[in-house]
Protein backbone atom coordinates (compact mmCIF):
# COMPACT_ATOMS: atom_id res chain seq x y z
CA UNK A 1 0.00 0.00 0.00
CA UNK A 2 0.87 3.75 -0.81
CA UNK A 3 1.65 6.16 2.09
CA UNK A 4 -1.86 7.69 0.76
CA UNK A 5 -3.48 4.17 1.47
CA UNK A 6 -3.28 2.67 5.07
CA UNK A 7 -6.64 0.06 6.29
CA UNK A 8 -6.22 0.50 9.76
CA UNK A 9 -4.88 4.14 9.81
CA UNK A 10 -7.12 6.45 12.07
CA UNK A 11 -4.93 9.43 12.28
CA UNK A 12 -3.93 11.51 9.91
CA UNK A 13 -1.71 14.78 10.36
CA UNK A 14 -2.37 18.52 8.30
CA UNK A 15 -0.03 17.50 5.82
CA UNK A 16 -1.44 14.01 5.13
CA UNK A 17 -4.89 15.82 4.76
CA UNK A 18 -3.52 17.90 2.54
CA UNK A 19 -1.81 15.50 0.36
CA UNK A 20 -4.72 13.82 0.57
CA UNK A 21 -6.76 16.56 -1.41
CA UNK A 22 -4.42 17.33 -3.94
CA UNK A 23 -4.57 13.94 -4.95
CA UNK A 24 -8.11 14.17 -5.53
CA UNK A 25 -7.86 17.10 -7.77
CA UNK A 26 -4.78 15.62 -9.65
CA UNK A 27 -6.83 12.16 -10.27
CA UNK A 28 -9.76 13.80 -11.35
CA UNK A 29 -7.68 15.77 -13.46
CA UNK A 30 -6.56 13.06 -15.11
CA UNK A 31 -9.91 11.71 -15.47
CA UNK A 32 -11.07 14.70 -17.33
CA UNK A 33 -7.94 14.12 -19.69
CA UNK A 34 -8.56 10.75 -20.24
CA UNK A 35 -12.10 11.20 -20.97
CA UNK A 36 -12.23 14.85 -22.24
CA UNK A 37 -14.39 15.95 -19.44
CA UNK A 38 -15.99 15.23 -15.93
CA UNK A 39 -16.49 17.49 -12.52
CA UNK A 40 -13.82 18.49 -12.53
CA UNK A 41 -14.48 22.01 -10.15
CA UNK A 42 -16.21 20.42 -7.77
CA UNK A 43 -13.27 18.26 -6.86
CA UNK A 44 -11.41 21.53 -6.81
CA UNK A 45 -13.73 23.31 -4.50
CA UNK A 46 -14.24 20.28 -2.37
CA UNK A 47 -11.19 18.36 -2.34
CA UNK A 48 -9.88 19.73 1.41
CA UNK A 49 -13.72 19.53 2.71
CA UNK A 50 -14.12 16.39 1.88
CA UNK A 51 -10.23 15.12 2.91
CA UNK A 52 -11.15 16.56 6.01
CA UNK A 53 -14.13 15.06 6.49
CA UNK A 54 -12.38 11.62 6.17
CA UNK A 55 -9.46 12.14 7.84
CA UNK A 56 -9.98 14.89 10.88
CA UNK A 57 -14.06 14.93 11.65
CA UNK A 58 -15.76 12.07 10.79
CA UNK A 59 -15.71 9.42 13.25
CA UNK A 60 -16.33 6.20 11.13
CA UNK A 61 -15.51 2.43 11.26
CA UNK A 62 -13.81 0.60 9.59
CA UNK A 63 -15.19 -0.07 5.96
CA UNK A 64 -17.62 -2.78 5.25
CA UNK A 65 -17.39 -2.30 1.31
CA UNK A 66 -16.11 -4.43 -1.24
CA UNK A 67 -12.10 -3.57 -1.71
CA UNK A 68 -12.62 -3.68 -5.23
CA UNK A 69 -15.21 -2.09 -7.83
CA UNK A 70 -18.06 -4.71 -8.23
CA UNK A 71 -20.23 -5.24 -10.93
CA UNK A 72 -24.12 -3.65 -10.99
CA UNK A 73 -26.39 -4.87 -12.87
CA UNK A 74 -28.69 -2.19 -13.22
CA UNK A 75 -30.88 0.01 -11.15
CA UNK A 76 -32.82 -1.90 -7.81
CA UNK A 77 -35.41 -3.77 -8.65
CA UNK A 78 -37.25 -7.11 -8.28
CA UNK A 79 -34.81 -8.89 -9.62
CA UNK A 80 -31.61 -6.75 -8.37
CA UNK A 81 -31.99 -6.27 -4.74
CA UNK A 82 -28.74 -8.33 -3.80
CA UNK A 83 -26.51 -5.34 -4.31
CA UNK A 84 -24.03 -3.99 -1.97
CA UNK A 85 -25.48 -0.56 -0.32
CA UNK A 86 -22.89 2.19 -0.68
CA UNK A 87 -22.80 3.26 3.36
CA UNK A 88 -20.98 -0.23 3.52
CA UNK A 89 -17.54 2.04 2.75
CA UNK A 90 -18.08 4.47 5.68
CA UNK A 91 -18.18 1.51 7.98
CA UNK A 92 -21.02 -0.78 9.21
CA UNK A 93 -23.92 1.50 11.25
CA UNK A 94 -23.15 1.65 14.96
CA UNK A 95 -24.75 3.91 17.43
CA UNK A 96 -21.19 5.62 18.48
CA UNK A 97 -20.10 5.94 14.77
CA UNK A 98 -20.84 8.81 12.57
CA UNK A 99 -22.96 8.61 8.99
CA UNK A 100 -22.31 10.66 6.10
CA UNK A 101 -24.91 11.65 3.21
CA UNK A 102 -23.67 13.17 0.10
CA UNK A 103 -26.34 15.25 -1.57
CA UNK A 104 -24.51 16.40 -4.46
CA UNK A 105 -24.18 12.94 -6.11
CA UNK A 106 -22.24 14.54 -9.18
CA UNK A 107 -19.13 14.61 -6.60
CA UNK A 108 -18.94 10.58 -6.77
CA UNK A 109 -15.55 10.79 -8.27
CA UNK A 110 -14.20 13.24 -5.14
CA UNK A 111 -16.07 10.54 -2.86
CA UNK A 112 -14.17 7.56 -4.76
CA UNK A 113 -10.78 9.30 -4.33
CA UNK A 114 -10.83 10.08 -0.86
CA UNK A 115 -12.06 6.53 0.16
CA UNK A 116 -9.16 5.11 -2.20
CA UNK A 117 -7.09 7.67 -0.68
CA UNK A 118 -8.34 6.80 3.26
CA UNK A 119 -7.76 2.87 2.73
CA UNK A 120 -11.32 2.14 2.71
CA UNK A 121 -11.66 0.71 -1.16
CA UNK A 122 -8.72 -0.38 -3.78
CA UNK A 123 -6.94 2.66 -5.57
CA UNK A 124 -7.42 0.51 -8.77
CA UNK A 125 -11.08 1.01 -8.36
CA UNK A 126 -11.29 3.71 -9.85
CA UNK A 127 -10.04 2.35 -12.94
CA UNK A 128 -14.14 1.44 -13.57
CA UNK A 129 -15.64 5.23 -12.71
CA UNK A 130 -18.31 5.54 -14.76
CA UNK A 131 -17.66 2.28 -17.18
CA UNK A 132 -20.96 0.55 -17.58
CA UNK A 133 -21.88 -2.17 -15.41
CA UNK A 134 -19.77 -1.23 -12.64
CA UNK A 135 -20.59 0.55 -9.03
CA UNK A 136 -18.46 3.60 -9.36
CA UNK A 137 -20.62 5.24 -11.24
CA UNK A 138 -20.35 9.44 -12.34
CA UNK A 139 -23.59 10.08 -10.63
CA UNK A 140 -23.74 8.21 -7.17
CA UNK A 141 -26.48 6.83 -6.08
CA UNK A 142 -27.00 4.50 -3.16
CA UNK A 143 -25.13 1.43 -4.79
CA UNK A 144 -22.41 3.73 -5.44
CA UNK A 145 -19.35 3.59 -2.82
CA UNK A 146 -19.87 5.94 -0.09
CA UNK A 147 -23.20 7.11 0.01
CA UNK A 148 -26.24 6.39 1.86
CA UNK A 149 -29.21 7.12 -1.00
CA UNK A 150 -30.22 7.93 -4.31
CA UNK A 151 -29.38 11.91 -4.72
CA UNK A 152 -29.97 14.00 -7.45
CA UNK A 153 -33.65 15.28 -6.72
CA UNK A 154 -32.38 18.47 -4.69
CA UNK A 155 -33.78 19.11 -1.14
CA UNK A 156 -34.65 15.39 -0.35
CA UNK A 157 -31.14 13.99 0.80
CA UNK A 158 -30.90 16.54 3.61
CA UNK A 159 -34.17 15.80 4.58
CA UNK A 160 -33.19 11.80 4.90
CA UNK A 161 -30.51 13.25 6.42
CA UNK A 162 -32.54 14.68 9.39
CA UNK A 163 -34.78 12.40 9.67
CA UNK A 164 -32.08 10.17 10.65
CA UNK A 165 -30.54 11.82 12.82
CA UNK A 166 -33.79 12.41 14.91
CA UNK A 167 -34.38 8.65 14.44
CA UNK A 168 -30.66 8.32 15.90
CA UNK A 169 -31.37 10.85 18.66
CA UNK A 170 -34.22 9.20 20.00
CA UNK A 171 -32.67 6.12 20.53
CA UNK A 172 -29.93 8.11 21.85
CA UNK A 173 -27.66 6.99 19.46
CA UNK A 174 -23.86 9.37 20.24
CA UNK A 175 -22.74 9.34 16.59
CA UNK A 176 -23.36 12.37 14.34
CA UNK A 177 -25.07 13.00 11.36
CA UNK A 178 -22.88 14.95 8.76
CA UNK A 179 -25.34 15.89 5.56
CA UNK A 180 -22.83 17.71 2.26
CA UNK A 181 -24.58 19.87 0.43
CA UNK A 182 -23.71 21.93 -3.10
CA UNK A 183 -24.62 26.10 -2.50
CA UNK A 184 -27.08 25.52 -5.40
CA UNK A 185 -29.35 23.31 -3.44
CA UNK A 186 -29.92 26.59 -0.90
CA UNK A 187 -32.39 27.46 -3.80
CA UNK A 188 -34.90 24.80 -2.68
CA UNK A 189 -37.56 25.64 -0.40
CA UNK A 190 -37.22 21.88 0.71
CA UNK A 191 -33.92 22.25 2.28
CA UNK A 192 -34.94 25.58 4.55
CA UNK A 193 -37.87 23.16 5.71
CA UNK A 194 -35.71 20.69 6.46
CA UNK A 195 -33.24 23.16 8.78
CA UNK A 196 -36.48 24.74 9.96
CA UNK A 197 -37.20 21.37 10.96
CA UNK A 198 -34.00 20.22 12.42
CA UNK A 199 -34.18 23.32 14.55
CA UNK A 200 -37.61 22.49 16.15
CA UNK A 201 -36.59 19.30 16.88
CA UNK A 202 -32.94 20.41 18.10
CA UNK A 203 -31.15 17.84 16.38
CA UNK A 204 -27.38 18.77 18.17
CA UNK A 205 -26.19 15.43 16.20
CA UNK A 206 -27.19 16.90 12.68
CA UNK A 207 -24.18 18.88 10.81
CA UNK A 208 -24.25 20.36 7.20
CA UNK A 209 -21.36 21.29 5.65
CA UNK A 210 -21.71 23.67 2.77
CA UNK A 211 -19.92 23.66 -0.10
CA UNK A 212 -20.16 27.57 -1.21
CA UNK A 213 -18.25 27.91 -4.81
CA UNK A 214 -20.71 30.15 -6.06
CA UNK A 215 -21.91 28.23 -8.96
CA UNK A 216 -24.20 25.90 -10.53
CA UNK A 217 -25.10 24.06 -13.84
CA UNK A 218 -26.76 27.65 -15.30
CA UNK A 219 -23.56 29.87 -14.19
CA UNK A 220 -22.89 32.16 -10.81
CA UNK A 221 -25.23 31.49 -8.44
CA UNK A 222 -25.98 35.25 -7.70
CA UNK A 223 -27.02 35.40 -11.62
CA UNK A 224 -29.86 32.88 -10.91
CA UNK A 225 -30.85 33.32 -7.11
CA UNK A 226 -29.65 35.21 -4.30
CA UNK A 227 -29.42 33.00 -1.58
CA UNK A 228 -27.32 35.48 0.43
CA UNK A 229 -26.75 36.48 3.51
CA UNK A 230 -26.30 33.00 4.17
CA UNK A 231 -25.04 32.68 8.01
CA UNK A 232 -28.07 35.31 8.72
CA UNK A 233 -30.36 33.06 6.91
CA UNK A 234 -29.07 29.58 8.41
CA UNK A 235 -29.37 31.32 12.31
CA UNK A 236 -32.95 33.01 11.38
CA UNK A 237 -33.63 29.70 10.82
CA UNK A 238 -32.95 28.03 14.23
CA UNK A 239 -29.22 26.82 13.25
CA UNK A 240 -26.01 27.90 14.71
CA UNK A 241 -24.44 29.00 11.21
CA UNK A 242 -20.71 29.60 11.02
CA UNK A 243 -18.46 30.04 7.74
CA UNK A 244 -14.71 29.15 7.01
CA UNK A 245 -12.05 29.02 4.19
CA UNK A 246 -12.99 25.74 2.39
CA UNK A 247 -9.33 25.12 1.56
CA UNK A 248 -7.98 25.67 4.39
CA UNK A 249 -7.63 22.32 6.85
CA UNK A 250 -7.45 23.95 10.21
CA UNK A 251 -10.17 26.58 9.30
CA UNK A 252 -12.73 23.62 8.27
CA UNK A 253 -11.52 21.43 11.21
CA UNK A 254 -12.02 24.46 14.00
CA UNK A 255 -15.55 25.48 12.20
CA UNK A 256 -17.04 21.52 12.52
CA UNK A 257 -16.00 21.68 15.94
CA UNK A 258 -18.44 24.63 17.08
CA UNK A 259 -20.53 24.22 19.78
CA UNK A 260 -23.86 23.86 18.68
CA UNK A 261 -26.13 22.80 21.52
CA UNK A 262 -29.84 22.44 20.77
CA UNK A 263 -29.12 23.51 17.30
CA UNK A 264 -28.52 21.73 14.32
CA UNK A 265 -24.23 23.22 12.84
CA UNK A 266 -24.57 24.13 9.14
CA UNK A 267 -20.38 24.72 8.25
CA UNK A 268 -20.60 27.35 5.15
CA UNK A 269 -17.36 26.40 3.20
CA UNK A 270 -15.96 29.51 0.83
CA UNK A 271 -14.56 27.48 -1.89
CA UNK A 272 -13.12 28.33 -5.57
CA UNK A 273 -13.73 25.41 -8.51
CA UNK A 274 -10.21 26.14 -9.93
CA UNK A 275 -8.56 26.01 -6.87
CA UNK A 276 -5.33 23.95 -7.57
CA UNK A 277 -5.66 24.35 -11.56
CA UNK A 278 -5.74 28.35 -12.70
CA UNK A 279 -7.11 28.14 -16.19
CA UNK A 280 -10.26 26.84 -15.02
CA UNK A 281 -10.31 30.52 -13.50
CA UNK A 282 -11.06 31.63 -17.55
CA UNK A 283 -14.20 29.41 -17.50
CA UNK A 284 -16.00 30.44 -14.74
CA UNK A 285 -18.35 30.49 -13.31
CA UNK A 286 -19.43 27.86 -16.70
CA UNK A 287 -17.54 24.89 -14.53
CA UNK A 288 -20.37 22.64 -13.43
CA UNK A 289 -18.84 20.42 -16.21
CA UNK A 290 -15.71 20.88 -17.26
CA UNK A 291 -14.45 19.71 -21.04
CA UNK A 292 -10.72 20.39 -22.04
CA UNK A 293 -10.73 21.36 -26.02
CA UNK A 294 -7.70 20.04 -28.27
CA UNK A 295 -6.35 23.10 -27.78
CA UNK A 296 -6.19 23.64 -24.30
CA UNK A 297 -5.15 19.87 -23.82
CA UNK A 298 -1.47 20.64 -23.56
CA UNK A 299 -1.91 23.26 -20.66
CA UNK A 300 -3.92 21.04 -18.42
CA UNK A 301 -1.25 18.15 -19.25
CA UNK A 302 1.29 20.25 -17.76
CA UNK A 303 -0.58 21.02 -15.00
CA UNK A 304 -1.32 17.32 -14.48
CA UNK A 305 2.78 16.34 -14.64
CA UNK A 306 3.29 19.14 -12.54
CA UNK A 307 1.06 17.72 -10.02
CA UNK A 308 2.72 13.58 -10.08
CA UNK A 309 0.65 12.45 -12.54
CA UNK A 310 1.80 10.73 -15.52
CA UNK A 311 2.28 11.42 -18.90
CA UNK A 312 -0.45 11.59 -21.48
Amino acid sequence: MTDLVRKTKTRYTKAETQRIADSIRRQILGIALKTGGCYLAQACSSAEIIASLYTKIMNLGPSAGAWDAIPFPGVPGPDNMDYQHGSLYNGAPAPEKDRFFVSCCHYASVIYCALAATGRISPSALDKFNVDGWNMEMIGAEHSPGFENTAGSLGQTISIAAGTAHARKMKGDTGLVYCLLGDGELQEGQTWECIQTASYYQLDNFVIIVDANGQQVEGAIEDQMIIEPLEERFCSFGAKCVTCDGHDIDSLVKACRTGHAKKPLVVICRTHGYTGVPPLKEKYPLLHFVRISAEERPVYEKIYKEMGGEGK
